[in-house]
């Protein structure tokens, strides 16, 4: 059984995160570390793009463009050279060492290597610190990773690594921002320092870069509750390579995986031609470093958006199909990017390109870390993430080689005197749209696990509200039916399924599975009660439901449950709905507010004529000793409410063989299962 969550919203268990003194530590340490990454790619890159501009206003525009390009490619690429080598074993030597160690001596050279850079002053020793500081982030991530579940109780790693997600990626607002302020403030303003006159922005960045470094390792230095020494033995006698081999051979086994994997890495890719290509293309509307600030931010500001909001909006959609379909989202929307001419409509537009491709990243990440089985999912999530650095890096290098390639072109209009501009950095966006776009289609086609049912269908029912509420973690499923259908039976056997296959799975049912619901459930079932009125009846049935979510269905399944109750709402509406008469309209909207609108996932409905099911009792309580024509209303609207909504009901003729509809629930079920936690082996 799980030990259920006392809070009742995610910002409760953010904040109790945040309470664990240690992992507020290693969350304000990681807070620093991520403002000086993308601090420091915006300096650098500028850096680049400057020193090629001064050489290329000596050839001319058109080379300066070209130059431009190639110099920010350039240095991006030294990027990808620490990937290639380390991404594999990454997570391996973060394992070899001690990793209070891994962090603050990690934190302490990066910042050395940034504050170097501006006095050393040679682009040759930009590269070397930028290979060399990348080689540590690479070690450094992993080595934070492990350390999460160490500082935090099991119930709140899931509100741990979200915090840390949202860090890590929202931090390149702040960067962007920071880094447009000093390049509005040097405009104006000198400093005098022990190396000479500083009014370049970007020498300003590098040194704020090294403090934010500096500070974290102080920071971080201060964790107490690290367990000391290598999480792997040093007698261990599983070889580097062989966890390598065992990483890639799952991924590569895995369709769903690999899928994932894919889609994950596309999300990123689309962000990641706008970053690659901000600087030359704001430049083409009339912006210059400032602007390349805001453009930048844009892309975090819609990815921290869309990682924090987006599932939220559209709850009652299916996962796979979320992702497949913000990933085509994203490709979309680097076409009207492509052609705009308007930097604050452009802005705009990036902020949904990051929106979609946000919602594509965190409903990925939590689809493959949920799929994942626990023995290899740090060494996966090690290998996937190492994977995705890799790819963005490639495209940060690739995009601006491609637009200087394509370089600017002009036609003037025959007989008219406007002349048609179009430059390398939006002809590759419009490429990479139209990438992102076979990508996410063929993401959605693949992994569609709603076939037959439209996708209009599905949102009208996500965005109106009609779909109620789905829970992003766990899965809840429902067994409905008449009486004596074999309802506590299957729902016992499929507990005994998943419980073999690793799953936690609470077992329950209504009315009376909590101490309130007991008593509840003796007065509305005791024949000794007598007659009461059909509204008290339905009020009574609220009230159980209210205490059964509350007390046991939601904290379940806010830490990965599978919840399977015997009876649920369909209950309510059909026995006190068609049963008792009452109007459907009142009675949904007392049920629906009593369960917080919680639906479940799937509702396994057992049909069986009321003469057969009722045959099956020697003692009948109040509602069974009811009349056949009762029960007859009670069973036609179980399948009215089935019928209306096919893709979230499985209807099984519970006259069958009790194996074959055991059988039939787990094939429904099983492609279900993939936001279900597994048992920690």
């Amino acid at each position: 059984m799980i030990t259920p969550d006392i809070d009742r919203s995610p910002n409760h268990s953010l904040a109790a995160v945040l309470r664990v003194t240690d992992f507020r530590r290693l969350w304000l340490g990681l807070s620093l570390s991520s403002l000086g990454d993308w601090l420091g790619l915006l300096a650098i890159t500028a850096m680049a793009n400057r020193q090629a501009g001064d050489l290329g206003s000596v050839l001319g525009n058109a080379s300066a463009y070209q130059l431009q390009n190639f110099a920010i490619a350039g240095v991006l690429f030294l990027r990808i050279v620490p990937a290639l080598v380390m991404s594999p074993i990454a997570g391996y030597i973060a394992d070899r060492v001690d990793r209070r160690t891994t962090l603050v001596v990690g934190d302490y050279l990066r910042a050395a290597l940034f504050f170097s850079m501006p006095i050393v002053g040679s682009l040759w020793w930009v590269f070397a610190a930028t290979v060399l500081i990348e080689a540590v982030s690479l070690v450094w991530g992993p080595a934070k990773d492990a350390t999460v579940p160490n500082l935090v109780p099991a119930h709140r790693l899931e509100a741990a690594n979200q915090l840390s997600l949202a860090t890590t990626y929202g931090s390149a607002l702040p960067a962007a921002l920071a880094f447009t302020g000093l390049t509005l403030l040097s405009q104006t303003v000198t400093w005098s320092t022990g190396i000479g006159s500083l009014t370049n922005p970007i020498e300003l960045a590098l040194f704020f870069n090294a403090l934010t470094f500096l500070v974290s390792g102080l920071v971080i230095s201060r964790l107490t509750t690290i367990p000391p020494g290598p999480a792997i033995g040093v007698g261990s006698q599983q070889s580097p390579l062989s966890i390598v081999r065992e990483g890639w051979a799952y991924v590569a086994g895995t369709p769903l995986v690999r899928g994932l994997i894919v889609g994950i890495v596309g999300a990123f890719a689309a962000g990641g031609v706008v970053i690659a290509l901000a600087r030359t293309f704001v430049a083409d509307l009339g912006g210059g470093d400032p602007g390349y600030g805001l453009m930048f931010g844009a892309v975090f500001a819609g990815l921290g958006l869309g990682m924090w909001q987006g599932p939220r909006l559209l709850r009652g959609l299916s996962r796979r199909r979320l992702f497949g379909m913000t990933l085509t989202g994203a490709g979309v929307m680097l076409i009207p990017i492509a052609v705009s001419q308007d930097l604050t409509a452009s802005l705009g537009l990036v902020v949904l390109l990051g929106f979609f491709a946000g919602v594509a990243w965190v409903t990925g990440n939590t689809m493959l870390g949920l799929e994942v089985p626990d023995h290899l999912r740090g060494r996966t999530m090690a290998f996937v993430a190492s994977l995705i650095r890799l790819a963005l890096s490639v495209v940060l290098a690739v995009a601006p080689v491609i637009a200087g390639f394509i370089g600017t072109h002009s036609f003037d209009m025959p007989r008219s005197q406007v002349s048609l501009v179009y430059n390398g950095a939006a002809f590759t966006f419009l490429l990479a749209g139209l990438v992102m776009i076979v990508v996410g289609l063929t993401s959605y086609r693949q992994m569609d696990d709603r076939k037959g049912i439209s996708l209009m269908h599905d949102l009208r029912h996500a965005v109106g509200g009609s779909a109620g509420f789905y829970t992003a973690t766990g899965l809840f499923v429902a067994f409905e039916g008449g009486e004596g259908a074999g309802k506590s039976t299957q729902a016992r056997l499929l507990k005994e399924w998943l419980e073999t296959e690793g799953y936690h799975v609470v077992l329950t049912h209504e009315p009376g599975d909590t101490g309130v619901g007991q008593q509840l459930r003796r007065i509305v079932l005791d024949p000794a009660t007598g007659d009461i009125s059909d509204r008290t009846e339905a009020l009574i049935y609220a009230a159980d439901k209210a205490e059964h979510v509350d007390r046991v269905v939601l904290p379940a399944l806010r830490e990965g449950a599978v919840v399977v109750t015997d009876r649920y709402v369909d209950s309510t509406l059909a026995y006190q709905g068609a049963g008792r008469d009452l109007p459907d309209g009142e009675l949904e909207r007392v049920a629906r507010w009593a369960t917080r609108d919680l639906r479940p996932h799937l509702t396994v409905l057992l049909d069986l004529a009321p003469s057969h099911g009722l045959d099956r009792f020697e003692e009948r309580d109040r509602i069974e000793a009811e009349s056949v024509d009762f029960h007859e209303r009670v069973r036609e609207a179980f399948l009215r409410m089935a019928g209306a909504l096919p893709e979230r009901y499985l209807i099984v003729d519970a006259a069958a063989d009790r194996e074959a509809i055991a059988g039939a629930i787990r094939a429904r079920i099983t492609p279900l299962l993939g936001q279900a936690a597994r048992e920690s082996s």
